[in-house]
Protein backbone atom coordinates (compact mmCIF):
# COMPACT_ATOMS: atom_id res chain seq x y z
CA UNK A 1 0.00 0.00 0.00
CA UNK A 2 1.64 3.56 -0.81
CA UNK A 3 1.34 6.33 1.53
CA UNK A 4 0.31 9.90 -0.26
CA UNK A 5 3.22 12.11 -0.02
CA UNK A 6 3.46 14.59 2.53
CA UNK A 7 1.29 17.30 1.56
CA UNK A 8 -0.30 15.77 -1.18
CA UNK A 9 -4.22 16.20 -1.44
CA UNK A 10 -6.18 12.94 -1.88
CA UNK A 11 -9.86 12.96 -2.58
CA UNK A 12 -11.86 10.44 0.05
CA UNK A 13 -15.11 9.14 -1.13
CA UNK A 14 -17.43 8.20 1.87
CA UNK A 15 -20.45 5.59 0.68
CA UNK A 16 -23.76 6.86 2.92
CA UNK A 17 -23.97 3.30 4.24
CA UNK A 18 -20.47 3.30 5.77
CA UNK A 19 -21.08 7.45 6.83
CA UNK A 20 -23.63 6.15 9.03
CA UNK A 21 -21.14 5.07 11.14
CA UNK A 22 -20.98 1.62 13.86
CA UNK A 23 -21.00 2.27 17.16
CA UNK A 24 -18.60 0.45 19.24
CA UNK A 25 -17.54 0.87 22.95
CA UNK A 26 -14.94 -1.91 23.23
CA UNK A 27 -11.43 -1.86 20.86
CA UNK A 28 -9.39 -4.79 20.68
CA UNK A 29 -6.10 -4.57 19.53
CA UNK A 30 -3.65 -7.30 18.15
CA UNK A 31 -0.29 -7.59 15.77
CA UNK A 32 2.13 -9.70 14.01
CA UNK A 33 4.88 -8.75 12.57
CA UNK A 34 3.35 -7.03 9.41
CA UNK A 35 -0.23 -6.06 10.23
CA UNK A 36 -1.82 -4.34 12.64
CA UNK A 37 -5.67 -5.71 14.10
CA UNK A 38 -8.41 -3.55 15.53
CA UNK A 39 -11.59 -5.15 16.22
CA UNK A 40 -14.27 -2.51 17.54
CA UNK A 41 -16.97 -4.27 19.86
CA UNK A 42 -20.05 -3.17 21.67
CA UNK A 43 -20.85 -4.73 24.83
CA UNK A 44 -24.14 -4.40 25.95
CA UNK A 45 -24.61 -4.71 30.11
CA UNK A 46 -26.47 -8.01 30.92
CA UNK A 47 -25.28 -10.30 27.91
CA UNK A 48 -22.64 -12.80 27.70
CA UNK A 49 -20.04 -11.02 25.26
CA UNK A 50 -19.22 -8.62 22.92
CA UNK A 51 -19.84 -8.72 19.33
CA UNK A 52 -16.91 -7.27 16.80
CA UNK A 53 -18.80 -4.64 14.80
CA UNK A 54 -15.65 -3.91 12.52
CA UNK A 55 -12.23 -5.08 11.96
CA UNK A 56 -9.30 -2.60 10.50
CA UNK A 57 -6.14 -4.64 9.37
CA UNK A 58 -3.58 -1.72 8.87
CA UNK A 59 0.40 -1.94 8.44
CA UNK A 60 2.50 -0.82 11.21
CA UNK A 61 3.65 2.27 9.99
CA UNK A 62 -0.10 3.60 9.23
CA UNK A 63 -0.64 2.10 12.93
CA UNK A 64 1.99 4.81 13.89
CA UNK A 65 0.29 7.39 12.04
CA UNK A 66 -3.20 6.23 13.15
CA UNK A 67 -1.77 6.65 16.96
CA UNK A 68 -0.54 10.29 16.24
CA UNK A 69 -3.71 11.46 14.86
CA UNK A 70 -5.43 9.91 17.79
CA UNK A 71 -3.34 11.80 20.04
CA UNK A 72 -3.34 14.90 18.12
CA UNK A 73 -7.21 14.85 18.15
CA UNK A 74 -7.72 14.09 22.10
CA UNK A 75 -5.63 17.19 22.70
CA UNK A 76 -7.45 19.60 20.29
CA UNK A 77 -11.03 18.24 22.00
CA UNK A 78 -9.62 18.66 25.75
CA UNK A 79 -8.74 21.79 24.94
CA UNK A 80 -12.13 22.92 23.67
CA UNK A 81 -14.29 20.79 25.45
CA UNK A 82 -12.76 20.25 29.11
CA UNK A 83 -10.57 16.95 30.30
CA UNK A 84 -11.80 13.79 29.21
CA UNK A 85 -12.41 11.57 32.27
CA UNK A 86 -12.20 7.86 32.58
CA UNK A 87 -14.23 5.79 34.42
CA UNK A 88 -13.30 4.32 37.57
Amino acid sequence: MTEPKQGQQIQVQLDPKVGEGIYSNLALISHSPAEFFVDFARYLPGLPKAVVQARIIMTPAHAKHLLNALKDNVERYEKNFGEIQMPG
